[in-house]
Order: structure tokens, then sequence, then C-alpha cells
């Protein structure tokens, strides 16, 4: 099969992605989002019946999470392949105007001070981070921090902005626009793939409502300019190594 409306090579997809154009794109995310659920917080362990997750296990967990997206990734790598490869210079620049934009309206603390009165505080919990400290939880075993730090990074930099932009941009966007969706060539837009894709984003980032509608608002823009679904990775990544980076020197970890 010769792949349609990816704005790609063409290429030989395997006969059950041929049939089944939606993996790619949803299961790797679907993975990573059902393994995310089993994550506690500092505030409540995760509980199921009778299994419970303390805290102090987010680590193994978010290690299980990582293991089982990649080997979904892997499984349906052949459809990625479907997009013409290279990033432009222009992802880097929105990424690190991302990163700005995401730390300071963060900071503004908007959920709290507007929604909050509406009485909306529990569903922006909803999207409370881990915020797990390893120097706080480990103290001075530096080979468990640095084993930690090195994994959460390659999650936050190299899996995160592969199967969401996919599924985001890759499929949700172009689903909207119509039912043939994989014919469609990537970057087509309309208002109604527009507020998806900031819809989306935001129902992703509760807790951070403001700075995710911005953000994805500002990769949409990106992914118009270059019809790049690699751009979009790569501006994702940047904003997401540039936030790990910040995370350390300012040891703000409730931004993870």
């Amino acid at each position: 099969m010769v792949p349609s409306g990816a704005n790609g090579r063409p290429g030989e997809l395997p006969p059950w992605l041929a049939r089944h154009p939606w993996v790619p794109f949803v299961v790797p995310f679907a993975v990573y989002m059902l393994c995310g659920s089993f994550e506690p917080t500092a505030e409540k362990p995760f509980e199921l019946g009778p299994i419970t997750i303390a805290y102090a296990a987010y680590p193994k967990v978010y290690l299980a999470k990582i293991l089982f997206t990649l080997a979904a990734v892997v499984a349906v790598w052949p459809g990625y392949r479907q997009f013409r490869s290279g990033v432009t210079l222009l992802s880097v620049v929105v990424g690190v105007v991302g990163v700005v934009l995401w730390i300071g309206i963060c900071k503004l603390d908007l959920e709290a001070t507007l929604l909050g009165p509406l009485g909306l505080g529990s569903v922006l919990s909803l999207g409370k981070r881990s915020a797990f400290d390893p120097f706080e939880q480990w103290g001075g075993e530096t080979f468990w921090i640095w084993s930690y730090l090195s994994l959460r990074f390659f999650g936050l930099v190299a899996v995160v902005p592969l199967v969401e932009e996919f599924f985001l941009r890759g499929f949700v966007m172009r689903f909207i626009i119509g039912p043939e969706w994989w014919k469609i060539p990537f970057g087509t837009l309309t208002p109604a793939a527009i507020f998806a894709g900031t819809l989306v984003g935001v129902l992703l980032h509760p807790s951070e409502l403001f700075a995710a509608a911005v953000w994805f608002s500002l990769v949409t823009w990106l992914m118009y300019m270059t019809r790049s679904i690699w751009d979009c990775v790569a501006a994702h990544a940047v904003t997401n190594l540039l936030l790990g980076v910040w995370v350390l020197a300012s040891g703000e970890w409730y931004f993870l």
C-alpha cells in the first residue's frame, strides 16, 4: 500500500497497518495514558481494589509506562515513516518561545484565580502531576537519582512529544476534518480542527489549561507553516527539554 495524504515519501505498510490506519496514531498514546493512570501522587497513592501503589514507587510505574509505550511505538513504527523526515529551525524557535510562555502563564496561576471561585477545583486537580523530586526522596543516593532523571528526561523529550503529537495532529485534527482522514494532507486546517487541537491539549493538561491553550495553539501555527509533523514533535521536545532543565535549576518539581 502507498500511504495517501501523509505529505511524505511513499512506502509499503504492513497489511495490518494498511487495514487499520488509526493504529500508529492512537495505540501508543492509549498505552501511555493507560499506564499513566496507575501513577501515584504525593497526596494520594494509586488504589484499585486490593492494589495500592505508594508514592515511593512512582519511578517504577514511570519506567513501566515508558517501556510499554516504547514497545507500542516500535510495533507501529512503519506507520510513522509515512511522513517526510527532517525538521526546521522554526521548530526550535517555537519550542523555546513555548517554554517561556508555559512557565510564565503557569506562574500566574490563572486556574486558581479565575476558575477556583467557580467550584472547578476538583476538575483542575485531575491533572495534578507527580512532582517526584528524587533529591528529596533519595537523599545522597547519586546513582538512583541520576538514573531516574535520565529515564524522566528520555520520556519527557523522546516519548511524550512523539505519542502526543501523532495522536493529536496526526489523528484527531485530521479525523475532525473528514471520514477518510488518513488521506488528508498533514497541515490541513479547518476551524473545527484548530478548536479540537486546542481543546484536546487543554483536556490533557487541566491543571495548566491556560498555558496549554496558548502552547498548543502556537504549535498548531507551526503545523500550518511547515506542514511537517516532525517539526511539531521537535518543538514539543525542545519545550519539554527546557522545562526539565528549568525544574532542575529551580527545584519547581510541580512542573513535572
